[in-house]
C-alpha cells in the first residue's frame, strides 16, 4: 500500500486535468503541441496539490522514527513505542519510502519552472504569430521572448557582478539556486495574495447569491446585453477583416509568388466567405509585375494574425450566446414552476442535447421540481456558510501563522493535535481540505478573470491557444508559493516554526530561505497579511466600482447603467424566445401534416407508380401483337394519343377565317 496511494493519485489527477482541458480547449482544431504543453502544466500543478498531504504524513512518521531512535526503545511485539504513556508510532497507509519524494518533487518542480519561464512563453508567441511557415513563426517568437527576458537577464547579471565584486558575499551554487527559487516564489506570492483575497470572498458570495433566483435571472439579463454588444462587435470586425481578405484575394492572382500565403489565409476563413471569394476569383488573369499595389509579405502576416483572432472571437461569441439563451430560458422556467401546484417541472423548450436515459429515469420532472424549487436554494446557502467559515479561518491563519508561542494558526493547531495521536487519516484529510480550498480560491480566480480579449478562459471548447498557454504559465508560477504558504500555515516549514525538526521533502527541494533573510523573515511573513485588505475591498466591491467608473460595465444593483442593461437584456431574451417558439410551432405543424397526410401521399405515389408500370407493360404487349388484332376502341385511343402529342399549327391572324377546331381541319385534310 506504500506506493498504491501515490500511483492512484497520479492517475486520478491526470484524468482530472484532461477533463478540464477538454472542457475549455478544442482537441480537434487546436495544435497538438498546445494541448500537450497545457495538459502537462495543469497536470503538474494539480499533482503538487494532491501529493503534498502524503508528503506531510510521511514527514510526521519520519519524525516519529527519529524520536524513537533517539530515545531508549521498548519492545512491544510488532511495533515500537516511545514509552508506555506515549501513543504508538504506526506506519501510515500511504507511506512513501525514503528517497522517492525528493526525486519526485525535483522532477515536478523543475519541469514546471521550465514550462512557465521558457517553453510556454515561446509557444504563446508562436501561437499568436501570423507567419506562414514554421521558420517565420519561430523567428517571431524568438524576437518577442528575447526582448521580454533580456530585462530579467540584465538584472540577474548585475546582481551576479555585485556579488562577485563585494568581498562580504561568498555565495555557492546551491545558494544561487536558492536565490533563483526565492525570486520566482516571491513573484508568485505577490500574485497569489491578490487572487486569494478575491477568491476568499467571491466564492462564498457567489454560492449565496446562487440561491437567489431573481438575482441570477437579472444577472443573466445583464450578461445577455453585454454579450450581444460583444457579438455585434465581433461580427462587424469579422466583416471588415473579410473585406480586406477579399481585396487582397482579388489583387493577387494564381501565379503571384505570394499566392500561397493568400491560400493559407483563405483556409482560416469561414466556409461561407471561402465560397463567396472563390466564385469571384478569375484564375486565368495574370498579374502585372509593373503594378505597385500588391501587399507585402509583412502585411499579409499581420492580416493572417487578424483573421485567426477575428474568426476565433466570432465563433466564441456565437457559442456563448446560445449557451446564455439556454440558461436564461431555464431560469425563467424555474421562476414559473415555483408556483406550480402539480409539483412537476415543465420546460418551455425541450433540451436540444440528447440526455442520458439512465439520468432521465431517476431525474424525473417531480424530482427536478423538488431540487430546483426547494432543495437547491437551501443547499447553496449551507454551502456558502461552510465556505465562508473556511475563508474566515484562512484569513485568521494568514495573519497569525508566524506566531509559534502560542500557536494561533488554526490549521497548525489541527495538525499538531492530530500529530500527537499519529492519526494519519485525519492529518491527510485536514491537509487536503486546506490546500484544496486554497487552490480553489486561487485557480477559480484564474478561470474567472478576463484581460480584455487577450486572455479569457471560455468553456465549451471556446478558449484559444494563447489563453490556454497563459493559464498554464499562471498555474506553474502560483502553485509553488501556494504550497509554501500552506506549509507555513500548518507550521510544517522549519523557517516558520523555528524548530530543528526534519523538513518535508518539498521544503528541502526549495532550499533554506535563510540565505535571503529579508525575504524569509520579512516578505514571506508580513506580505500575506494584505489578504485582509483585499478581502475587505472585494466584500465592498471596490474593484467593480472602479471598473464601472472607468467605463467597463459591471453588474451592480444600485447602478442606473446596470438597470438599463438588464431591461435591454430582458427584451433580447424575450425576442429570442418568441423566435424559437415560432420555429417550434412551424416544426410541429410540419410534423402534424406529415402524420396526417403522409400515408395518403405515400399511397398516391404507390398507385401512380403501379399505374405507370401497368401502362408500360400494356404498351409493350400491344407492340408485340399483330396489327389485325387491334380493336376499334384501341385504335381510337391510339389515334387520340397521337393527335394530342402532335404540335398544333400556328394561327394566322391575317387570314379571312379562323377555324377554332384544329381536329376538324385535320380530319378535313
Amino acid at each position: 500500500m506504500s506506493g498504491a496511494a501515490l500511483g492512484l493519485e497520479i492517475v486520478f489527477v491526470f484524468f482530472l486535468a484532461l477533463f478540464l482541458l477538454h472542457r475549455y480547449g478544442d482537441f480537434k482544431k487546436q495544435h497538438r503541441l498546445v494541448i500537450i504543453a497545457t495538459l502537462l502544466a495543469w497536470y503538474l500543478c494539480f499533482l503538487i496539490v494532491f501529493i503534498l498531504p502524503l508528503d506531510v504524513s510521511t514527514t510526521i512518521y519520519n519524525r516519529c522514527k527519529l524520536a524513537v531512535n533517539s530515545s531508549p526503545p521498548e519492545n512491544n511485539g510488532s511495533y515500537v513505542t516511545l514509552a508506555p504513556s506515549k501513543p504508538k508510532c504506526f506506519k501510515p497507509w500511504s507511506y512513501i519510502p525514503n528517497g522517492i519524494m525528493p526525486i519526485f518533487w525535483r522532477v515536478v518542480y523543475w519541469t514546471s519552472q521550465f514550462l512557465t519561464w521558457i517553453l510556454l512563453p515561446f509557444m504563446q508567441s508562436y501561437a499568436r504569430s501570423g507567419g506562414f511557415s514554421i521558420t517565420g513563426k519561430i523567428k517571431t517568437a524568438l524576437i518577442e521572448n528575447a526582448i521580454y527576458y533580456g530585462t530579467y537577464l540584465l538584472i540577474f547579471g548585475a546582481f551576479l557582478i555585485y556579488v562577485a565584486v563585494n568581498p562580504n558575499f561568498n555565495l555557492q551554487w546551491n545558494q544561487l539556486q536558492t536565490i533563483g527559487i526565492a525570486a520566482a516564489n516571491t513573484w508568485g506570492l505577490f500574485l497569489l495574495v491578490l487572487l486569494l483575497g478575491y477568491g476568499l470572498v467571491e466564492i462564498p458570495r457567489s454560492h449565496w447569491n446562487g440561491a437567489k433566483r431573481g438575482y441570477l435571472l437579472m444577472k443573466t439579463y445583464f450578461k445577455a446585453a453585454k454579450l450581444m454588444t460583444e457579438k455585434a462587435d465581433a461580427e462587424e470586425n469579422l466583416e471588415d477583416i473579410m473585406e480586406e481578405v477579399r481585396k487582397v484575394n482579388e489583387s493577387i492572382k494564381y501565379n503571384h509568388p505570394l499566392r500561397k500565403c493568400i491560400d493559407t489565409i483563405l483556409k482560416k476563413c469561414p466556409t461561407e466567405y471561402q465560397e463567396r471569394m472563390g466564385r469571384n476569383m478569375d484564375d486565368y488573369e495574370d498579374f502585372d509585375e509593373r503594378q505597385n499595389s500588391y501587399p507585402s509579405e509583412k502585411s499579409l502576416v499581420k492580416l493572417h494574425k487578424q483573421v485567426i483572432y477575428s474568426v476565433q472571437r466570432h465563433r466564441r461569441t456565437q457559442v456563448q450566446w446560445q449557451i446564455l439563451l439556454e440558461q436564461a430560458f431555464y431560469l425563467e422556467d424555474v421562476a414559473k414552476n415555483e408556483t406550480s401546484a402539480s409539483r412537476q417541472f415543465v420546460h418551455t423548450f425541450q433540451s436540444q442535447e440528447s440526455e442520458n436515459k439512465f439520468f432521465q429515469y431517476f431525474y424525473t420532472p417531480t424530482v427536478e421540481w423538488y431540487w430546483e424549487c426547494l432543495l437547491r436554494p437551501w443547499f447553496y446557502r449551507v454551502l456558502a456558510v461552510v465556505l465562508a467559515t473556511f475563508s474566515v479561518i484562512v484569513v485568521w491563519s494568514e495573519c497569525t501563522f508566524f506566531s509559534t508561542k502560542p500557536v494561533l494558526s488554526l490549521f497548525a493547531v489541527f495538525i499538531q493535535l492530530a500529530e500527537k495521536t499519529y492519526n494519519y487519516i485525519y492529518i491527510e484529510m485536514a491537509c487536503f481540505l486546506t490546500i484544496f480550498f486554497l487552490s480553489i480560491c486561487v485557480y477559480s480566480t484564474v478561470f474567472r478573470i478576463r484581460v480584455f480579449n487577450y486572455y479569457y478562459l471560455a468553456s465549451h471548447h471556446q478558449t484559444d491557444a494563447y489563453s490556454l498557454l497563459f493559464s498554464g504559465m499562471l498555474f506553474c508560477r502560483l502553485t509553488p508559493p501556494l504550497c509554501l504558504n500552506f506549509l507555513g500555515l500548518t507550521h510544517m516549514d522549519a523557517t516558520i516554526s523555528h524548530k530543528n525538526t526534519q523538513p518535508t521533502a518539498y521544503t528541502s527541494i526549495m532550499g533554506s530561505m535563510r540565505v535571503l533573510s529579508f525575504i524569509a523573515d520579512g516578505f514571506y511573513i508580513y506580505y500575506p497579511m494584505l489578504v485582509v485588505i483585499l478581502c475587505i475591498a472585494t466584500y465592498f466591491s471596490l474593484g467593480t466600482r472602479c471598473l464601472n467608473l472607468l467605463g467597463f460595465q459591471q453588474f451592480m444593483g444600485d447602478s442606473e447603467m446596470t438597470s438599463d442593461l438588464i431591461d435591454e437584456g430582458k427584451e433580447l431574451i424575450r425576442r429570442e424566445k418568441r423566435k424559437r417558439q415560432r420555429q417550434e410551432e412551424g416544426e410541429n405543424r410540419r410534423r402534424e401534416w406529415k402524420e396526417r397526410y403522409g400515408n395518403r401521399e405515400d399511397s398516391t405515389r404507390s398507385r401512380a407508380v403501379h399505374t405507370d408500370q401497368k401502362e408500360s407493360s400494356f404498351s409493350e404487349t400491344n407492340t408485340n401483337r399483330p396489327l389485325s388484332k387491334f380493336t376499334r376502341s384501341n385504335g381510337r385511343t391510339e389515334r387520340d394519343r397521337i393527335e394530342l402529342l402532335q404540335d398544333a399549327e400556328p394561327l394566322d391572324f391575317n387570314a379571312d377565317s379562323v377555324n377554332d377546331d384544329p381536329l376538324e381541319s385535320e380530319s378535313g385534310r
